[in-house]
């Protein structure tokens, strides 16, 4: 409903508009009455009407005053005049503050109804302006986010809580380039994050009961951008810090949740150095127990395992060959080429054709 403010000393005027007014009909509702200026810009701030039909002279604060102060400090707020005087400077003061109209005692109820027409449609192409606006820049951050939400991924994989937290900071400061975000637009970023988080720590096997049972989010974490990021950051760090503790002092390197978390793991750019380093151990001594256990070495398996899940993706026809070989960890298609026809002793194209 759009919220409307009557503003008349007399109280049979106030009377006389409520009723003239087509307010379900044209989906308005009064939520409020003053009877001087200064009464009507506190009930402005505290009720928010989007339209305000005033009287201009009143005791106290007059409808000019009151203009004035609307029109500085709200000034998408519509303002309809209503007057017993035709006096010209009257109408002056109602174009220089913006007025929607100006309209003479006794109201005709005809025109008082297609000037609360011509606000509502006003208020509803400009709701429509900022929905569009806000989709757009929705669309664009979070298209953008994409990359951020990598890079938060690959940090937290290596156990890295500068480059978790250096990496928040960056996506602060690229919603900060769109302008205040409402608490709509946090809530969505907060959650994309947050769940990212829960699948990261669930693939590398951290049980811990806040990942399990999600993050909880206050009212006061959305109040702002600056909250939000700080959350989410210390949210990153707390789990990540969890993951080195469980894996930094285990008795003994459990070959089982190595494996794993390569299945988990295995389109991102892991190494036999950085798989070691997050494990704790020696790359030498990863090599070594790793080729015992399963028969080939780390960089072998890796292979395998996108090797097997490029042949599931091109059964179906639907996935380029450029994406799966971008889902399986390749950016240079060429060389998926290769990999793929050494392994198979064929070509993606022949197989998919095979299939």
């Amino acid at each position: 409903m759009i919220r409307v403010l009557i503003v008349d000393d007399e109280p049979w005027n106030r009377d006389i508009l409520k009723t003239f007014g087509a307010w379900e009909r044209l989906g308005m509702s009064v939520v409020g009455e003053a009877e001087d200026g200064d009464e009507a810009f506190r009930l402005a701030g505290e009720l928010s009407p989007q339209i305000v039909i005033t009287d201009m002279r009143m005791p106290g604060a007059d409808g000019v005053e009151l203009l004035q102060a609307l029109n500085n400090h709200f000034p998408d707020m519509k303002i309809i005049v209503v007057s017993g005087y035709d006096d010209f400077a009257y109408a002056k003061h109602a174009i220089r503050y913006k007025a929607v109209d100006y309209l003479l005692k006794p109201v005709n109820p005809v025109e008082l109804n297609a000037v609360l027409l011509k606000c509502k449609d006003d208020l509803e192409a400009k709701a429509a302006e900022q929905q569009q606006e806000v989709a757009e820049l929705d669309y664009e951050f979070f298209h953008k986010l994409s990359r951020y939400k990598q890079l938060l991924r690959l940090y937290f994989n290596e156990l890295n809580r500068e480059g978790v937290q250096m990496t928040c900071k960056q996506v602060l400061q690229e919603l900060e380039s769109y302008g205040e975000p409402g608490p709509h637009m946090l809530g969505r970023l907060v959650q994309e994050l947050l769940s990212q988080l829960k699948e990261l720590a669930a693939s590398n096997g951290l049980d811990t009961p806040t990942a399990k049972a999600g993050f909880p989010l206050s009212q006061d974490t959305l109040s702002s951008a600056d909250r939000a990021l700080e959350f989410v950051s210390a949210c990153y760090v707390q789990e990540l810090e969890q993951l080195i503790r469980q894996r930094k002092y285990k008795n003994k390197l459990n070959l089982e949740e190595v494996r794993c978390y390569m299945d988990s793991h295995f389109a991102e750019p892991i190494t036999l150095e950085q798989l070691a380093k997050n494990f704790f151990v020696s790359k030498e001594y990863m090599s070594k127990v790793f080729k015992q256990e399963y028969g080939q070495n780390v960089t072998d398996y890796i292979v395998q395992r996108r090797m097997e899940k490029a042949r599931e993706w091109l059964a179906d026809k639907q996935i380029s060959i450029r994406a799966v070989a971008e889902m399986a960890g390749y950016e240079d298609v060429s060389y998926f080429y290769r990999v793929f026809k050494k392994h198979f002793g064929m070509a993606p194209g022949e197989m998919r054709k095979e299939q």
